[in-house]
């Protein structure tokens, strides 16, 4: 199935219902791009790589009402969760974000917990993907499991033809089929050379006759020879239509190598590349809260006399209260474990449990970071690295480890570049 571009603006207005709130890319005030609830006069931005902003408040919003406390006029305490999921229609993902939506299932929804305030929103979402054409400069999603064309977890994978004037359509689950079903009046169903979109709504041609240039025999007398060609009486319209059309491929021109990295950095805890990170980090959290899959919350209250709400809202793992502890104990109160607690979740704790990265390439951190402590550098850094010993073996007590050892060079045969695992004696 086809959906020309002319008829994208028609098709919205259809989607957007009162019992449906429709998001897109949009410009939402100054320059900030964002998935904007859709109105009439939105500036729409599908030409957009990315959002500067990333779809996930719609499911994890910045700050969410989690339930209503206080005492009712009897005087007995009561307790209201709020539950105010709708139904949602995001419209323009890209396939990195429909992956951050895949890590967020698996945060909030598997290992044996459900969280009552994410699921009801998830349920009632239909993700709507666009494959890339022309991924940004930032853009490094195929190296990290990802493809800049396809989205196989969106409810329907929209690609764009290669003439740029249509995108081709399909349901990739049950809900997107369900969903399709109120598109077919935007939709053609013609083989390529017959789509010429029509402002009137046009679900399928009508049957006619079939162009001579249909068929590769030029002779349509029922034969026996061109009856082994075909098992069907004569080529129609219809017969021609299953030809899909070509649909543009792309691929991410900033690329890494993730292959050993996880296992590199289950031994590099305590290796000086964090110290010298973290000199360069100003812990603003910006990457945190531009991240698609970044989940980490505190949770809040608000009261009023005889009752109140309690909220959660986002947080930050690069600020020092986000570990602070009644007594006033925090484990990370230094910015160095903060930087490396934030890398090593991305790229190593997360594999662990859920048995894929947390990053999925989307390139927003890399290029809002103020001072463009870059993601990607880093794991080019950790890929250079080089153990002096069996990457899954501790060092021997006589591995020299120079405390002071420079930052590893690009070449693999530097001999400064400190141990992947500290000498036993360094550890006690």
């Amino acid at each position: 199935m086809l959906l020309p571009k002319d008829r994208l603006t028609p098709l919205l207005e259809h989607l957007q219902t009162p019992s449906v709130r429709l998001y897109v890319p949009a410009q939402a005030g100054g320059k900030t791009t964002r998935f904007a609830l859709y109105e009439p006069h939105i500036t729409t931005a599908f030409h957009l790589v990315n959002t500067a902003l990333p779809p996930k408040d719609l499911l994890f919003p910045q700050t969410q009402k989690m339930y209503r406390y206080g005492f009712d006029e009897a005087g007995v305490p009561y307790i209201d969760p709020i539950h105010d999921a709708d139904e949602v229609i995001v419209f323009g993902l890209r396939p990195c974000d429909m992956a951050s939506i895949e890590c967020m299932d698996a945060v909030f929804l598997t290992k044996g917990y459900v969280d009552e305030f994410y699921a009801p929103r998830r349920e009632r979402l239909l993700a709507v993907a666009i494959g890339c054409t022309a991924p940004a400069k930032t853009c490094f999603c195929d190296s990290m499991g990802g493809d800049a064309n396809e989205a196989p977890q969106a409810d329907i994978q929209l690609n764009e033809t290669v003439d740029g004037a249509a995108w081709v359509v399909r349901a990739n689950t049950a809900k997107g089929t369900d969903a399709l079903a109120s598109w077919s009046a935007y939709l053609l169903e013609e083989a390529p050379g017959e789509t010429a979109p029509a402002p009137a709504p046009a679900p399928a041609p009508a049957p006619a006759p079939a162009p001579a240039s249909a068929t590769p025999a030029p002779t349509p007398a029922p034969a026996p020879a061109p009856a082994s060609a075909s098992a069907t009486p004569a080529p129609t319209p219809a017969s021609a239509a299953p030809h899909t059309p070509e649909i543009k491929q792309t691929a991410c021109t900033l690329r890494v190598d993730m292959t050993g990295v996880k296992e590199k950095l289950d031994a590099l805890y305590e290796h000086e590349l964090w110290e010298r990170i973290a000199k360069k980090c100003v812990t603003c959290g910006t990457c945190t809260y531009v991240c698609p899959t970044c989940h980490c919350f505190d949770i809040g209250q608000e009261n009023r006399m005889r009752e109140g709400e309690r909220f959660r809202s986002w947080d930050s793992c690069m600020f020092s209260n986000y570990t602070l502890m009644a007594g006033h104990h925090n484990p990370r109160a230094d910015k160095m474990p903060r930087v490396r607690q934030r890398f090593l979740h991305k790229l190593c704790f997360f594999e662990d449990r859920y048995g894929r990265s947390l990053c999925v390439g989307c390139g927003r951190c890399v290029e809002q970071c103020p001072v463009a402590l870059d993601i990607t550098e880093l794991i080019d850094e950790i890929g250079r690295i080089t153990p002096s010993a069996s990457p899954s073996a501790p060092a021997p007590a006589s591995t020299p480890a120079p405390a002071s050892a420079p930052a590893p060079a690009p070449t693999t045969s530097a001999p400064s570049a400190a141990p992947l695992t500290p000498p036993p004696a360094k550890e006690a």
